[in-house]
């Protein structure tokens, strides 16, 4: 089973940051950026960044060098990144939200490292690093003596752009490289297909270490929009609602958890700042379609939730589907839609043969996004970038590890992991499956299911549920669940929270949950 992408024409040389020198060329004036209430136009952006290039070209870092980024959001972060691609080199985002433990591991993982730019609130975080750590402020004059004129390095949309970390199964995080080509359709699919363009101001409200946060960057700078940034760290709510109220931002980028803690943040205060925006585009984990229902069918909302499904590996983004096509009692996981432009989806079994219409399979991709493979593995992980004949031509592809099934419709709809299956009572089973019908029972805000494991080695499931009111006692949830659920996939105990913690790209942070069941059962044990 294959979903191909309409087929668009890129340019030559499909660059991202040589449509930031054209807007820089013709609305040189146009607020690029605003930060902390500083405003930057795209002209002087432009020449920031070009001061930056000449720097890092005559220190020699240009066409294929690794340039880390370790900065808070800022408009030096922009210089930073724009900079680095013009010079023809790749950044790494280092997040200073990580503890420092976490960079040092990360740091170990980038081969060739040239240097890493930071400031002095978040040097110390990668100073273990052996490589030069450079400030841009004390560095302003001079900067100010280098060229402000576009450096002109030849890069093709084969070079790489920049790469992130995405977890290992090994333990071991993964550098995963992203090519231009891939990046500079990515954008130029979602100006085209959404009408994207320089009144689309952007809000980031992910982590920088996020791979969905380097499009979201990105993408109102490819159009010539304003890129709103946040001064703080850590994704903070009340901030990031406050931007959306002031200024006027229309397209917002983030994980399906976060989306749920803006809404739950309106909601709560009766406002409309939220459902005024043009888009919101979303996604990265399974989507609980009861925490946005009533919100989405408010009257006078006219936001357009744009449920996306993608990895790291093929920049970022695969299929997309706009949420207002969902009809919980017509499916019972929402679809991801279909694929973006010059993108082909492919449903393949064990042995990369096709699956038939309606069967599951592993979802494979296809086409311009696919990246440039892992910079800092070799073994069986390189694996999953791999080669299939279609119609006598060799596509190259990535086997995402997701499994998926085409509906009726012609849309992608994502089943769960094919490794995310654990064995329960000698049964296997996918939590993600329990998530959702925990989330569809009444008195149940969200849920999330972690396996734990008993003094003796067993697995076990362990629910942890945020309720709309009350407490919910163990037993009534046990017994709505039997109503839906084979008794083997009902866990084997429910725990009340305030709210579900989320990692710092704004994911569920399963670890975390694990980590205080393991803690809630030694206290218990210790008490006994």
């Amino acid at each position: 089973m294959i979903l191909q992408g309409k087929r668009v024409d890129l340019p030559s040389t499909p660059v991202v940051h040589r449509q930031v020198e054209a807007h820089a060329r013709n609305t040189p004036d146009a607020v690029a950026v605003f930060y902390a209430g500083e405003r930057v136009t795209y002209a002087e952006l432009n020449a920031r960044a070009n001061r930056f290039a000449h720097l890092l070209l005559t220190r020699g870092h240009g066409r294929g060098a690794k340039v880390g980024v370790c900065l808070d959001y800022s408009v030096d972060m922009l210089v930073a990144i724009l900079g680095t691609l013009k010079a023809g080199a790749a950044y790494v985002p280092f997040d200073p939200a990580y503890p420092s433990a976490r960079l040092q591991l990360l740091l170990s993982q980038v081969p060739g490292l040239a240097l890493i730019v930071a400031s002095p609130a978040t040097a110390p975080l990668v100073e273990s690093a052996d490589v030069d750590i450079i400030d841009l402020a004390p560095l302003a004059e001079h900067l100010a003596g280098l060229p402000a004129t576009d450096p002109g390095v030849p890069v093709t949309g084969d070079d790489v752009c920049y790469a992130v970390f995405t977890s290992g199964s090994t333990g071991t995080p993964k550098l995963t490289a992203v090519r231009h080509e891939g990046w500079f359709n990515l954008m130029n699919w979602l100006s085209l297909e959404y009408g994207l363009h320089s009144g689309s101001h952007n809000l980031v409200v992910s982590a920088f270490g996020f791979d969905l946060s380097q499009r979201a960057l990105m993408t109102p700078l490819f159009c010539g929009a304003t890129q709103y940034l946040m001064a703080t760290r850590n994704f903070d709510a009340m901030m990031a609602y406050r931007m959306l109220t002031e200024h006027d931002i229309r397209v917002v980028h983030c994980a399906s958890s976060t989306l749920y803690l803006l809404v739950d943040w309106e909601t709560a205060r009766g406002r409309d700042a939220l459902a005024r925006l043009d888009y919101v585009l979303f996604g990265g984990e399974a989507l609980k379609a009861e925490r946005l229902t009533n919100w989405a069918r408010r009257e006078g909302n006219t936001c357009t939730l744009l449920h996306q499904y993608g990895v790291a590996e093929c920049t970022d983004v695969a299929t997309s589907y706009d949420l207002a096509d969902y009809r919980p009692g017509e499916h019972d996981i929402a679809p991801v839609g279909r694929p973006a432009y010059n993108t082909d989806i492919h449903l393949l079994d064990e042995h990369l043969s096709e699956v038939g219409p309606g069967e599951q399979g592993e979802i494979c991709i296809s086409g311009a996004g696919v990246g440039a493979g892992y910079l800092n593995g070799s073994g069986p992980e390189n694996a999953k970038f791999t080669t299939l004949v279609v119609d006598g031509v060799p596509r190259r592809l990535y086997r995402t590890g997701d499994r998926g099934q085409v509906n009726e419709a012609g849309e992608l709809v994502v089943l769960g992991r094919m490794d995310a299956q654990v064995k329960v009572r000698g049964m296997r089973i996918d939590p993600t499956d329990i998530e959702r019908a925990l989330g569809r029972l009444a008195g149940v805000r969200e849920a999330a299911v972690v396996v734990t494991y008993t003094d003796s080695g067993e697995a076990e499931l362990t629910a942890f549920v945020v309720p709309t009111g009350a407490d919910l006692t163990e037993d009534d949830l046990r017994t709505r669940l039997l109503w839906t659920l084979p008794r083997n996939m009902v866990p084997a105990r429910f725990v009340n929270i305030l709210r579900i913690p989320l990692s710092p790209h704004g994911k569920v942070d399963r670890a975390a949950l694990a980590d205080a069941c393991r803690s809630r059962l030694a206290g218990i044990n210790s008490a006994a």
